[in-house]
């Protein structure tokens, strides 16, 4: 198995966990996300455009325009951009959450079920 396979694969599973846990799933719906990642090379940053943001759509969460990704030559150096892809993109992720309340969560207890049906049921 090569590299890229390798890391499809690993992709695959993060993706397989994170969508069979459905509390996750559905608390993300409609929340900013900030999409953040370090190592290797700068050519992994592509990962957080084509495979996270796919994700973080299909989780129906509002993506900040610019991410941040941290390749191994970036830290320790201030000549990468690296402190103003962070600036912009935390500016960017508190005008989202500024701009746009929290979704309505329901309520459990707007709509009981009628003792009567409780007890009916437990007689069958």
């Amino acid at each position: 198995m090569g590299c890229e396979e390798l890391q499809a694969w690993a992709f695959a599973r993060v993706v397989d966990r994170v969508l069979q846990r459905r509390e996750f799933a559905s608390g993300v719906e409609g929340k900013p996300v900030l999409p953040g990642f370090f190592g290797g090379t700068e050519r992994h940053s592509l990962a957080i455009d084509y495979a996270m943001r796919p994700l973080f759509a299909y989780l129906r969460t509002s993506v900040v325009p610019t991410s941040v990704y941290a390749a191994s030559e970036d830290w320790g150096s201030t000549e990468t951009g690296l402190p103003d892809r962070i600036t912009r993109a935390g500016a960017e992720l508190a005008a989202l959450m500024t701009a746009r309340p929290a979704p309505p969560k329901p309520d459990p207890y707007e709509n009981p079920v009628p003792f009567e049906d409780l007890l009916s049921a437990g007689s069958r």
